[in-house]
């Protein structure tokens, strides 16, 4: 029987070495089952657990490091209040009943006046369901708090999937080791995706031809046989132009087409228009590489894509997607295991978020929504008939929106408010905790329960605590029960434990006995799912044109849709500016972890020799990359990962640790996507100066 009961973890107080299974929390596609040694009550070791064939055993160097982060002496372990000015970082500790009744109390009173003036903010600190997307949901839908859109991420290339294939569906991962052919699209898996990397490795051996297509001449792209080096937003020029070689060579299964797709002829006619002698002049990349790269993905079998979230960063990018996923249906790909198309495989997970969530406690209210990459401007802005009111508090877990939001000079600014009360639930003191009224120390996944799905595989996951919590910290959702209990909540989903919220995750569809058992549960998915059609979409099919779309007033069919901020656009920004993950950091989680930052050295922008040499800019010279949306200070690496006209801005740095208090996020802007309004991190045109050396 698993207990709830976390204080009968610390009164046992182990005198032996114990091991616990879990499940790293990070937002990543591999979701490994873990394996915690816990020696006196203290965890001294994480590791991955071999039995997991999914992921093998192995971790990412990050994840190995989380037992250092869970003991970390800056860890904040009771509740802490503002004693200084905004954004100071000054705090003193209270206890949790003067914290919990002075924050229910102001909450309180902002909500009588208009509960849509208080704003959650939240994102995927940890991908677990419980601690994710459970009590606090409840909570802020009894409250009646304005909902946020949670889009920061993946929302272009979920929806440009969604309106493609039905869903966030694709290919089982483990096949990918039997493709001939695999092209990544969009990531770097080796930092990113290891156990898919892995995979592609043993394809490799066994004769498979691997590329890279990435603006960024990434870890992944030097181990590939060839990298397609396009230039940022360009992703769905090239799909159409591979389209249109598919098309005039007659690689295509004619009987697939006929039966299990929608819109062919009308997709036939767009992609016809898109020679590569026109893609190549769009992408930046020879006609006679696009030629050959459909020439491979025509006449390989099996063929597979693994297309990853960096292609739908910028303005076309749900389009993107929705082209390159039509590519496996026009060759039939979709028939063999290893012939299909992984972005995300999310959508088979048959998680009960109504019932996780339970948004019919709003009861009728009305409930606008935020959208949290634009925050900068809407803590910005005033009271209106189209906005609503003011925003006046934030309460902000899982996420550190001071270093991920984009335009952060203007984030800044909205939590210099005075009149903005902000509550944040930490592990560590992040730049957006600075900002803070209040800091609430939550527990680490070492410490709580949670159940977990993946977008990587298709296995089911519990993380059962290993050890106590430490100090004073609380889980997410113990919080929030808490919160509710002060705010006089008395509905009794409130009184749900957190694993009573595990066992709802899934209801009846995943054995939780056998999640209990082994701490990982497989999903019951077809080796091949699409062999015969069967998409989740409305026709069943693989939708190339999207009545849904249509409906909308929105082009039908995968289009190629500029940049806001097009490479060669501006005289004043030349250069176009990517921002990929820094490999040894997690979007800004691990950057405290003084042995990760230690093999980072310092924030960084790639520049390529020919841009430097214009400008003067030496390896390792200070330099000043800048826009009108602000400026950032770093030193230059110059050589081959960046392309000429494009920088790679790696991130993401918390803003405090950097040479003048900025990260890459004060260059990227606000813009949204084209479908499912999301970041347009991707971009962003900027100039890069040299700096003198400081003295």
């Amino acid at each position: 029987m698993i207990s709830d009961d976390l204080s009968a973890l610390a009164a046992a107080a182990p005198a032996r070495t114990t091991t616990v299974r879990g499940a790293c929390p990070h937002d990543c596609p591999d979701t490994c089952a873990l394996l915690t040694t816990v020696e006196d009550g203290r965890a001294v070791r994480v590791q991955g657990n071999p039995a997991h064939a999914s992921t093998g055993g192995v971790l990412c160097a990050k994840v190995s490091k989380y037992a250092e982060r869970t003991n970390h002496p800056e860890r904040i372990l009771t509740p802490l209040k503002r004693t200084g000015p905004k954004g100071s970082g000054q705090f003193a500790p209270v206890s949790w009943d003067e914290a919990l009744a002075d924050i229910a109390g102001r909450l309180g009173r902002i909500a009588a006046r208009d509960a849509q003036a208080i704003v959650p903010y939240s994102y995927a600190g940890t991908m677990g369901l419980v601690q994710g997307e459970s009590m606090d949901r409840r909570f802020f839908h009894r409250l009646g708090a304005s909902q946020l859109a949670r889009t920061i991420c993946a929302t272009a290339g979920g929806e440009g999937l969604t309106y493609t294939l039905g869903g966030k569906v694709g290919m089982k991962v483990e096949f990918f080791a039997q493709a001939k052919l695999i092209l990544i699209w969009g990531s770097n898996s080796i930092g990113s995706n290891l156990h898919f990397w892995r995979l592609a490795q043993q394809a490799k051996r066994d004769g498979a031809r691997l590329v890279c297509i990435d603006p960024r001449r990434s870890e992944t792209a030097e181990k590939c046989h060839e990298h397609i080096q396009l230039l940022p937003g360009t992703d769905a020029a090239l799909a159409l132009a591979l389209m249109h070689e598919l098309i005039a060579h007659d690689w295509l299964d004619h009987d697939y087409l006929a039966r299990h797709t929608h819109g062919w002829e009308q997709l036939r006619a767009r992609a016809l228009q898109w020679p590569p002698e026109r893609a190549a002049a769009v992408c930046g990349v020879p006609a006679a590489q696009i030629r050959q790269l459909a020439r491979e993905y025509g006449t390989t079998r099996p063929a597979a894509i693994r297309l990853n979230y960096g292609v739908q960063r910028a303005h076309g990018g749900a389009n993107a997607v929705r082209a390159i996923a039509c590519l496996p249906a026009l060759t039939g790909g979709w028939r063999h295991p290893a012939g299909g198309l992984l972005l995300s495989s999310s959508g088979h997970f048959p998680v009960q978020r109504a019932q996780l969530q339970r948004p019919d406690l709003l009861a009728g209210r009305p409930s606008r929504t935020i959208n949290m990459v634009t925050i900068g401007d809407d803590l910005l802005r005033p009271a209106s008939p189209t906005f609503g009111p003011k925003i006046e508090a934030l309460v902000i877990y899982n996420s550190n929106p001071v270093a991920v939001a984009p335009d952060s000079s203007k984030v800044v600014q909205g939590f210099a408010r005075e009149d903005v009360f902000t509550v944040v639930l930490e592990h560590f003191q992040t730049d957006t905790a600075d900002w803070a009224d209040y800091i609430l120390p939550a527990t680490t996944q070492l410490e709580h329960w949670d159940v977990h799905l993946a977008y990587g595989h298709t296995d089911a996951l519990l993380n059962r605590p290993a050890i106590a919590p430490l100090g004073g910290s609380r889980s997410n959702a113990q919080i929030f029960r808490d919160l509710a209990a002060h705010m006089g909540f008395t509905e009794p989903c409130f009184a749900d434990s957190d694993e009573a919220l595990c066992r709802q995750a899934y209801g009846d569809a995943v054995d939780f006995a056998l999640l209990a058992e082994q701490g990982f549960a497989p999903l019951a998915v077809p080796d091949a799912p699409f062999a015969e059609g069967g998409f989740p979409t409305p026709s069943g099919k693989c939708e190339f044109w999207s009545d849904r779309l249509a409906a909308r007033g929105l082009d039908p069919l995968p289009a190629y849709i500029p940049n806001h901020e097009a490479p060669g656009s501006s005289s004043l920004y030349p250069l176009a500016m990517i921002s990929p993950p820094a490999r040894n950091f997690l979007n800004s989680t691990f950057v405290n972890l003084k042995s990760l930052r230690d093999i980072e050295g310092r924030p960084l922008v790639e520049i390529h020799s020919q841009d430097a040499g214009a400008r003067g800019i030496a390896d390792g010279d200070l330099v000043r990359v800048f826009n009108g949306r602000g400026s950032h200070e770093c030193h230059a690496v110059v050589g081959e990962r960046a392309r000429p006209g494009v920088v790679n801005g790696l991130g993401i740095w918390w803003r405090k640790l950097g040479v003048n208090g900025t990260n890459v996020n004060e260059l990227t802007s606000q813009a949204l996507t084209d479908l499912g309004d999301g970041p347009t991190f991707y971009d962003c045109l900027v100039e890069v100066e040299r700096l003198p050396a400081p003295l």
